[in-house]
């Protein structure tokens, strides 16, 4: 049951979040104007396109900073509470340390829907919005490394060059090995489309590699029998973390069955399994510094220690594209991903526990 106090304390905390919550997007949407400013007149890049990818990369840096802000607003909202001792009212009226807690979690589970909402559904379709608005206005393909695409199809290995916004994929090679692992086939394309439910490859040169000779075969068109789907491509053309969670377990299946390396998939996946939950130990960690202050004052103080604990949490963490330091030191020394994704959250929770048993 929601209770007056809930209320009261819910709103205070969502208020305060909201604000943080302002500001901090103020700060990056002004980073992301400047460095977007540098490529006006790139292609059809102009300052309308600039804006549309600041509307459209919105939800994605509430994303990024979620549990930052909630740390903050959390601190920031009880501490106004305790300006006006109104939490010395409460405590004084018989409502327990225990209560209290209690209803901080409550407004977490709201801060838990908004995330969840955001990561799940908002997050994956305007951040594919802006990625391919990016690549349509510079007029260029969107590829994930200069390498290219590389990926295992059965007893194939496939390198794509770049794929178009329209999921048109190009200087396609593909490389037939033998249950011998002796290379048989070696097929060069100039582009395939999707078209009728299959792919269509273009501009074909297959070189056949017998025991003795080569035989070189030259074709216009040819139907593509590979268990690449549209759906996969658009994984291509996509950062891991602007997938949803069940995108990217199963590409992560889809990458294990091939025996391709799936560490950078794995990270975001526990990031994202691990965002409700770091949600909730934040706010946990905002409650002692508060009622701290009520013990020994020096509320200032305590906010400003606040703050600087939400930006140690995003340099541990990351954001989004980005490693935080427990990644980049996960992947120095082969953690796996789900270790790198726990850390930081466990470490705030034992933080939370110790400071709460201080002042309990």
């Amino acid at each position: 049951m929601i209770s007056l106090l809930d209320r009261y304390i819910g709103r205070n905390v969502l208020v305060s979040t909201a604000m943080v919550m302002l500001v901090l997007l103020g700060l990056l949407t002004v980073i992301q104007i400047f460095d977007g400013i540098n490529q006006i007149g790139k292609g059809q890049y102009t300052f309308g396109t600039m804006m549309t990818l600041v509307l459209l990369q919105l939800p994605s840096r509430i994303y990024e900073i979620f549990p930052i802000a909630t740390l903050i607003g959390g601190t920031a909202g009880l501490s106004l509470l305790a300006l006006n001792y109104e939490l010395i009212a409460m405590r004084a009226g018989g409502v327990s340390l225990a209560r209290i807690v209690t209803s901080v979690l409550k407004v977490s589970a709201v801060f838990i829907v908004i995330a969840v909402l955001l990561g799940e559904l908002v997050v994956p379709v305007t951040g594919e919005l802006a990625e391919r608005t990016r690549a349509e206005a510079l007029n260029s393909g969107l590829v994930r490394q200069q390498a290219g695409i590389w990926f295992r199809d059965g007893n194939e290995f496939v390198s794509v060059g770049e794929v178009l916004p329209d999921l048109t994929l190009r200087k396609i090679r593909i490389y037939q090995f033998d249950a011998d692992g002796r290379l048989r086939l070696q097929r060069s394309a100039g582009q395939a489309r999707f078209e009728g439910g299959k792919w269509l490859l273009s501009d074909i040169r297959s070189s056949h590699l017998g025991n003795a000779k080569v035989r070189v075969d030259r074709e216009s068109t040819q139907v593509w029998q590979t268990g690449l789907t549209p759906r996969l491509v658009g994984v291509f053309t996509a950062h891991p973390q602007l997938m949803p969670s069940w995108s990217l377990f199963r590409y992560i299946r889809h990458l294990e069955s091939n025996q391709q390396d799936t560490t950078r998939y794995q990270m975001a996946f526990w990031t994202k399994i691990f965002l409700p939950v770091s949600t909730v130990v934040m706010l946990l960690v905002a409650i002692p510094f508060v009622f701290g202050q009520i013990r020994s004052g020096g509320l200032g103080t305590r906010i400003f220690i606040g703050i600087m604990l939400g930006m140690f949490y995003g340099f541990l963490q990351g954001g989004l594209g980005v490693y935080g330091i427990v990644g980049h030191l996960g992947l120095l020394y082969g953690l796996p991903p789900f270790i790198n994704a726990v850390i930081p959250v466990a470490l705030f929770l034992v933080l939370a526990v110790l400071l709460m048993r201080r002042i309990a």
